[in-house]
């Protein structure tokens, strides 16, 4: 879990939904709106716990959710992505091996970012030769623009 300083507002609502999922949470911040926290650094946090080990997942919010996701996708390994349904949320896992949740703290209340959580983390990789494949074509695009 990170959350910048918009993020915050749904911290303590997501933290209790995951426990009550029988999921262990990572905590990364931060837990106040003063002072600001830059979501660039809260998404390189969550995709190196991710690449270390320490997480299989993450969810990552700020106050809209697109600069969240934006910025983890810069990181290679990282499939991160913005989701206000839970059609999406559990077919991005699904089908795309998605392992950043993003959500905005300024677009989903509490009852929805739990939905979406909730489908985000229910949710199993198909392993699907079609999906499969389009996985190796991210790495190799992820490899040619190092």
């Amino acid at each position: 879990m990170g959350f910048d300083h918009r993020g915050v507002k749904l911290r303590h609502r997501v933290l209790e939904d995951l426990e009550s999922l029988g999921h262990e949470a990572v905590d990364l911040g931060t837990d106040q709106a003063d002072p600001p926290i830059d979501y660039p650094d809260k998404a390189r946090e969550i995709a190196d716990a991710i690449l270390e080990g320490r997480a299989e997942r993450a969810i990552l919010i700020c106050g809209s959710g697109v600069g969240a996701s934006v910025a983890a996708c810069k990181v290679p390994g990282i499939r991160a992505a913005i989701c206000h349904d839970a059609y999406s949320a559990h077919q991005g896992v699904e089908h795309d091996d998605m392992n950043v949740l993003c959500l905005g703290s300024e677009v989903v209340g509490p009852e929805l970012a739990a939905d979406l959580i909730k489908a985000f983390v229910n949710a199993r990789f198909d392993g699907g030769e079609r999906y499969v494949r389009r996985l190796e074509k991210l790495k190799e695009m992820e490899g040619s623009y190092v």
